[in-house]
């Protein structure tokens, strides 16, 4: 599937219907009177988080939603029909913006998630409403309010328990595909993953989600490489995992420029729990620790130690 994590579309509230001028005409009633109902509800637009969908693909097709307009009233103090509201399905961490005036709307979390985005208008009042004891016959009635017009964009940060972090080529999908059923895109040239993708480990006890997140580069938090398109997605991570080469010149200070171009992003990440992954020990005969951080070995293409590391990413997720 295309993943697209940014879109920008209009949506359109339902106007309400007009309340209706009528009178009572009815054999045997010597004395009519007023009887115009009022105009319905015009529908409202609401985002609603999907547990199922993972982009923001859809909005690429269709980028104008338009609720129903409200019924007018009728004549013997029927009320018009309410517009049926119109639901937008998108994935669960879609940020909703006004492009309008500053700020957010809203964020959408959790599955089923309701967030209202462009409010329909009320209905107007019918001639029975202005009938009073020196005006009984009145021919006033209200037009329905138009509902809200609104350009809203849509910024999705991905939701995961915990999220792979680390230089292009570390193993990040190959280990994202040995912890969890995941088919991720894996090959031996830089920047093999253009978009994050997720898998879900299942264990004896619990069940988590993990990200592959595309490869971090020097300059990142200026753009460089993937740029901000990938640490904006490691904001709502609970948990990270650095994913150090051992086979590389100075894995240290490899992890070190990670930690500093998140820093410089957004030095709020850092405050999160992170597991330091040394990778691709098959290939290498050295072990390394870093000062300060809880370091596992592992070797991601033939499995060594990744019952640990699932255990270890399991008691921290819980």
């Amino acid at each position: 599937m295309k993943f697209i994590d940014e879109a920008k579309i209009q949506v359109e509230a339902g106007g309400g219907g007009d309340g209706c001028v009528s009178f009572r005409r009815e054999k045997f009633v010597p004395k009519g009177g007023p009887d115009g109902g009022d105009g319905g509800r015009g529908g409202s637009v609401l985002i609603v988080g999907n547990l199922h969908k993972e982009s923001l693909v859809d909005f690429s097709y269709r980028r104008v939603y338009r609720a129903e307009r409200g019924g007018h009233g009728r004549g013997k103090n029927m009320t018009g029909r309410d517009g049926e509201d119109i639901l937008i399905p998108v994935p669960l961490g879609t940020d909703v913006h006004d492009l309008g005036r500053p700020g957010l709307i809203g964020e959408v979390l959790k599955d089923g998630q309701r967030l209202l985005v462009a409010r329909g208008g009320k209905g107007g009042r019918g001639n029975t409403r202005f009938k009073s004891a020196v005006r009984q016959a009145p021919e006033k009635r209200e037009p329905g309010e138009a509902g809200e017009h609104k350009t809203i964009v849509l910024d999705l940060r991905l939701l995961a328990d915990a999220g792979i972090v680390g230089l292009p080529n570390a193993g990040k999908s190959t280990l994202l595909s040995k912890l969890t059923a995941a088919q991720p895109k894996i090959a031996a040239y830089p920047f093999t993953t253009l978009i994050p993708n997720l898998g879900v480990v299942k264990t004896e006890t619990s069940v988590f989600v993990v990200a592959d997140l595309p490869g971090l580069v020097e300059g990142a938090h200026q753009g460089k490489g993937l740029g901000t398109r990938f640490l904006r997605h490691i904001e709502r991570v609970g948990f990270l995992v650095f994913l150090i080469d051992i086979t590389r010149r100075d894995p240290v200070q490899d992890f070190r420029m990670l930690v500093e171009e998140i820093r410089r992003y957004n030095p709020l990440i850092l405050k999160k729990e992170r597991l330091v992954v040394i990778n691709k020990i098959d290939l290498a005969d050295r072990r390394i620790s870093i000062d300060g951080e809880k370091t596992i070995h592992i070797s991601a293409l033939e499995g060594t130690n990744l019952d640990l590391l699932s255990e270890a990413i399991r008691r921290q997720v819980d």
